[in-house]
């Protein structure tokens, strides 16, 4: 853990909390809280829980939450509450990752509750967080380790079925998408621009070839999604989309899961027929 002592203030991580009393100097206690596992589905919105108990009012302090690298020498700010204040152009910081997704609850800090919601979770927000909360007594950190799984969809062998992947802000027309199954990295589907498995790429694999398709009246609402039909219990696993953006490729996973078709759902038809024995 990244401690430094600086003009008279703590610094955890590049956070600096006053240190009240000279003694501190030469004896420091941080409360390390976690880390607890939070486990959710892809696309869906996650609370982290970070709060101070016995219960003490940090309307007027500060907190920061930050997302850890493995090796702990880098992290991205994730969101920070400053006496009220937050990101702004003002005030930098935020990483590109969090922003327009990471909210807090104004009303609950009066009760010590530095949590915040992450919404519409992506498999890149898969890691280590950190909270770091000013208290009156000692600085508290609180450790969360998030866990974003890939969204699970479950078919009957035979059937068709849509694989979800959009970006609602971006018109896909003059860019491009991919879907590959990331267990053998095979090519599902290709679209560069308007063009389908042209250029300099591998092609689609055979185990795909005329049985996907995209939503081409949807490109400009940045609809990625696919549809693959006729579905077989080889098609299960992991699928990735990944489309072209700005700022770097945004991926997204899909689980899927093809079930055999049970004996008891298939129908079968008896015409009624009419038999003449001879001899009657």
């Amino acid at each position: 853990m990244q401690i430094l002592i600086n003009n008279g203030n703590l610094d955890v991580y590049g956070f600096s909390f006053p240190l009240i009393q000279k003694h501190q100097m030469s004896h420091i206690k941080l409360d390390v809280v976690g880390p607890e596992v939070i486990k959710v589905e892809e696309g869906s919105d996650v609370t982290l829980p970070c709060s101070l108990l016995p219960e003490e009012d940090i309307t007027s302090k500060e907190f920061i939450w930050k997302k850890m690298s493995k090796n702990d020498e880098s992290e991205m700010e994730v969101f920070l509450y400053d006496n009220g204040d937050l990101y702004s152009d003002e005030r930098p910081g935020q990483s590109e990752q969090f922003k327009g997704r990471v909210s807090h609850s104004p009303d609950k800090l009066k009760q010590g509750n530095a949590s915040i919601t992450i919404r519409n979770m992506t498999m890149a927000d898969s890691g280590e967080y950190m909270c770091i909360i000013q208290s009156v007594q000692k600085p508290k950190i609180f450790h969360i380790k998030l866990v974003v799984e890939p969204k699970v969809i479950t078919v009957e062998e035979g059937s068709d079925v849509t694989l979800p992947c959009s970006l609602s802000t971006k018109n896909l027309l003059s860019t491009w998408f991919v879907w590959k199954k990331t267990d053998d990295g095979r090519m599902v589907c290709l679209y560069n621009k308007g063009d389908l498995y042209s250029g300099k790429g591998a092609g689609q694999s055979e185990q795909f070839k005329g049985r996907v398709s995209h939503f081409e009246d949807e490109l400009k609402q940045g609809n990625a999604s696919i549809i693959i039909r006729n579905t077989t219990r080889a098609d299960s696993g992991v699928y990735i989309c990944i489309i072209q953006s700005i700022q770097k490729p945004e991926a997204f996973y899909i689980k899927l899961v093809v079930d055999q078709l049970e004996q008891g759902n298939a129908s079968i038809t008896i015409r009624n027929t009419t038999r003449t024995d001879s001899g009657e």
